[in-house]
């Protein structure tokens, strides 16, 4: 299992809006499908997201396993619901940010990070110290608390963020559990 004490997982996670307060320094799982040691799925050039995020040279991406929602439909399937993906290190996890500016990427694309911010936040402090200077890109299901979006401040550039399940019938219809989202306000009155 990679080691690092870069990191001190959760004693009781609340990284997400479900809170589930497992303890992930004593190695237990979450919903989410994470514990106490980091772990993704792919790291490649990615020429498939939007235009704009892709260019012309791929974005560097990097899929996380595990996530908040785990929606039915998901095209990362196996890796956010099912948990597919290799255990590493902080200090790989920032070798391969490296590795992805080297291959030319135009960014670094975080795909479903929340549930691993503090090892993410860990290795881009490493990478940026050997000379990673990409935009880094938040490529979320949406499903985040305000303290994990305000943790990130100053490390995310651009947030891809999903607008998930504004009708409750659809919520019911694609989420294999009970998920609340936060209230909306009311529409701005012209």
């Amino acid at each position: 299992m990679p080691k690092t004490d870069l990191v001190s997982p959760p004693s009781h996670c609340a990284l997400c809006p479900r809170r589930c307060g497992v303890d992930r320094a004593a190695g237990a799982v979450g919903f989410c499908g994470a514990g106490r040691t980091l772990k993704a799925a792919r790291a490649a050039l990615h020429f498939w997201e939007e235009p704009c995020i892709s260019g012309t040279h791929g974005s560097g991406t990097v899929f996380f396993s595990g996530c908040t929602l785990k929606c039915c439909f998901c095209q990362n399937y196996p890796i956010s619901a099912e948990g597919l993906g290799k255990e590493i290190s902080v200090e790989h996890l920032a070798e391969i940010f490296l590795s992805l500016q080297a291959q030319g990427a135009h960014n670094i694309n975080l795909v479903t990070p929340g549930q691993w911010r503090p090892w993410i936040t860990a290795a881009l402090d490493l990478a940026r110290a050997q000379g990673l200077h990409l935009p880094i890109v938040c490529n979320t299901g949406g499903y985040e608390t305000v303290e994990n979006v305000e943790a990130w401040r100053g490390y995310i550039d651009i947030w891809l963020a999903d607008l998930k399940y504004v009708s409750p019938p659809c919520r019911r219809n694609f989420l294999p559990h009970r998920t609340t989202l936060l209230r909306q306000n009311p529409p701005l009155k012209p």
